[in-house]
């Protein structure tokens, strides 16, 4: 257990240079009260995309969260509407390889120190999260979320196949045979749907509420001894940690071999399209 710990930590303070050196954190806005509770806020208008410089800047915060001690961590969406839309498109269509890999990389970076923290984490889901915003979610040890949204790893209606410890995280959250369901069709569940099936912990009225409802969590999280309450949250988690941990690199060269098949690209070229017609 304390293996998998520290191993963790280390594929970040190999990285943490390289982070510290690009990116720019007006993309994430940081406060920690006098409690030691960090609210992390995602600020890409208009859907908090995760590009490069975003995930950059999220995986130095979690960097520096830790160095800090940090009592708990809120992870929420400066929009009004959306959480976070996921993986930016523009990371995945006609990228060069060199892009492709630092791409994929920061993500898998960002995911084990935020699925690994020492900290207590929760996810005030304050507006629709698909895809890789729901990732986040659920990478968080509890998730609130507002009304009239909606949540869930949609990558197969996009003709595309979510990674195996996307799937996992899901798989963890609300079992194995609701999660093949889900993952398969690509669905997107509404609040109540997510809360009915565990996606969610708790419905609340508004952003305001969520914060009030995380903190509740974080007050009696935070007063647990951190070295054991890290190593049941990790034991719970291991396997999921390990599997990516140990196939970083086939788990990229998965992810380039997809990417740059003609027909994904085909598909997220029509994609765009029909974003741009929206507009």
């Amino acid at each position: 257990m304390m293996s998998l710990l520290k191993h963790c930590r280390a594929v970040s303070s190999r990285i943490s240079i390289r982070c510290f050196a690009s990116g720019s954190d007006t993309l994430i806005d940081v406060k920690t009260d006098d409690k030691g509770i960090a609210t992390v806020t995602m600020n890409r208008p208009p859907v908090n995309s995760l590009n490069l410089p975003v995930l950059e800047a999220m995986h130095r915060t979690f960097i520096a969260l830790e160095k800090d001690k940090c009592r708990g961590m809120i992870l929420t969406s400066s929009s009004p509407t959306v959480f976070s839309a996921g993986l930016d498109i523009m990371e995945l269509y006609k990228p060069s390889a060199d892009r492709a890999r630092q791409f994929w990389r920061m993500l898998q970076d960002t995911w084990i120190k935020l699925y690994s923290s020492p900290y207590p984490t929760v996810a005030v889901i304050n507006g629709h999260s698909p895809a890789g915003g729901c990732l986040l979610a659920l990478s968080c040890e509890y998730r609130v979320i507002v009304p009239k949204v909606t949540i869930g790893l949609n990558e197969t209606q996009l003709g595309i196949v979510a990674p195996q410890w996307f799937q996992d995280c899901m798989r963890n959250v609300i079992g194995d045979r609701k999660a093949e369901i889900a993952l398969t069709e690509g669905r997107m569940f509404t609040s109540d749907e997510a809360l009915s099936s565990g996606l969610v912990d708790e419905i609340v009225q508004n952003k305001e509420a969520g914060m009030a409802s995380a903190h509740k969590f974080l007050a009696v999280h935070s007063k647990i001894p951190p070295l054991a309450r890290t190593s049941v949250k990790v034991g719970f988690r291991k396997d999921t940690l390990s599997r990516l941990l140990n196939g970083r690199e086939v788990d990229t060269k998965m992810f380039i071999d997809y990417v740059f098949q003609p027909k994904v690209q085909e598909g997220l070229g029509k994609y765009l399209e029909s974003l741009k017609k929206k507009q």
